[in-house]
């Protein structure tokens, strides 16, 4: 999950337990300022009831009724008076209850104010009741409103944070996309600044770029070193080549002599050929080769068949050349002839006897992509990670092999932007992907 995400879920998830402690702490005390301003309005209506209330009008409603009852239109108060047990002295004290009353046939929750009171030395029962039915109303109105306003304040939260996260986070975005991402080479990195008011994120950059730094003056002195030794190293081994050739012309040589100097001859031309391969390799990451060639992808993959038909008639392989785009690209012409010599030179190396090798081609839109497939002995998911390390050898008799072939293509198609891929399993063959962008 992205950062920004986890930010803005963080940030709606803390928001939405500080609205639901809010909200709920503001219903309870809705609620219990509810009903203590009913409480007292019930409290005032019984002081205005009994202020003006008349030993005549009560006379006449008690001796005709021994009770009073009273209600509004609509239900929503009603007065109960009544006679009860004659009590000299009353204790000032007013009870609040609530429950359900039936007012002329109609049943409904009241909030009730119990009390008695003494008039003309009689004692009377009064009971005032409010209709619960406009606070329950009002509370469920209230209710409602809170999780309507949750719901649009936790979804603006979300879009807001969202919004507010990618903008802050659109550097740490940008620096890992320039700096790490895109970069295929730490000579071509890109040392400019992301603009950021942000410290941390000025932190980051610095430091990858510092990193970044000390691993391109490394990265430069190995390949100068590299270069360096393996040009100092051609010249001995041209040397003591010429000498070991010079005792070979000299008579009176024995038979076992003879084979220790062709094996000798034979070490340094294989040390020889190492020794190339890694100054090819140092030159092409240092871009000491140039561009400037128009080279047709068809016409080198019959150069190099027409070169490796002697190998392909030795181990009787069919070569099938099934392209069908004639795709052209500035690119530098040895190199290209290199790649594709290394790469179908592998499918014969690798090969069964009476095999075959396959080349297709596709055109889309945006890229050209050859594929080279052989039906040999294959690679295993471990051998396929490792097949473009230098040195790196499949574990078959081969002895012919330097294990720098594969090394070599590799640099070539990072030269050239060219992406490449191997798809492969034991014993079923191996396809080498080679994506040519426009």
């Amino acid at each position: 999950m992205k950062l920004q995400i986890k930010l803005a879920l963080y940030n709606a998830l803390t928001k939405l337990a500080i609205i639901l402690f809010t909200g709920g702490l503001i219903l309870v005390s809705l609620e219990r300022l509810t009903y203590h301003h009913i409480e007292a309005r019930l409290s005032l209506k019984k002081r205005e009831l009994l202020k003006h209330i008349s030993e005549k009008e009560i006379s006449a409603f008690l001796n005709e009724q021994k009770s009073f009852i009273d209600y509004t239109i609509l239900k929503g108060e009603y007065i109960i008076i009544k006679p009860i047990r004659y009590q000299p002295s009353l204790a000032d004290k007013d009870v609040f209850v609530t429950g359900a009353r039936t007012i002329d046939q109609n049943t409904e929750s009241y909030s009730i104010l119990k009390s008695a009171f003494n008039f003309t030395g009689h004692t009377y029962y009064l009971e005032i009741g409010e209709t619960m039915y406009t606070v329950d109303a009002l509370k469920s109105t209230i209710k409602g409103f809170a999780l309507l306003m949750l719901f649009i304040a936790l979804t603006l939260t979300m879009l807001i944070d969202l919004t507010f996260t990618r903008f802050l986070l659109k550097p740490f975005y940008q620096i890992i996309d320039r700096k790490l991402i895109k970069v295929n080479d730490p000579l071509n990195f890109d040392y400019e600044k992301v603009e950021t008011t942000t410290q941390d994120f000025e932190l980051l950059d610095s430091s990858i770029s510092s990193l970044m730094a000390k691993i391109s003056n490394l990265f430069m002195l190995e390949k100068q070193f590299i270069a360096n030794v393996s040009h100092e190293l051609l010249t001995p081994i041209s040397i003591i080549g010429s000498r070991l050739e010079n005792i070979l012309q000299q008579e009176g040589l024995t038979v076992e002599t003879e084979n220790k100097i062709f094996a000798s001859l034979k070490t340094l031309n294989r040390m020889k050929a190492i020794i190339n391969s890694l100054l090819l390799i140092s030159k092409i990451e240092n871009n000491q080769f140039n561009k400037a060639d128009r080279v047709v992808i068809t016409d080198i993959i019959k150069e190099v068949s027409e070169e490796l038909d002697d190998r392909l008639e030795d181990k009787k392989i069919q070569f099938n050349n099934h392209t069908s785009y004639t795709w052209s690209m500035q690119a530098n012409r040895t190199l290209m002839y290199t790649l594709l010599f290394n790469i179908i030179n592998n499918a014969i190396k690798y090969n069964k006897e009476n095999g075959g090798i396959f080349i297709t081609d596709t055109l889309k839109d945006d890229s050209y992509t050859l594929e080279i497939t052989d039906t040999g002995i294959g690679m295993n998911e471990k051998e396929i990670e490792m097949a473009f390390n230098r040195f790196e050898k499949l574990d078959t008799d081969h002895k012919e092999s330097h294990g720098l072939g594969l090394a070599i293509a590799k640099s070539i198609t990072v030269f050239h932007n060219i992406g490449v891929q191997i798809i492969s399993a034991k014993d079923n063959g191996t396809t080498f992907r080679l994506v040519f962008n426009k």
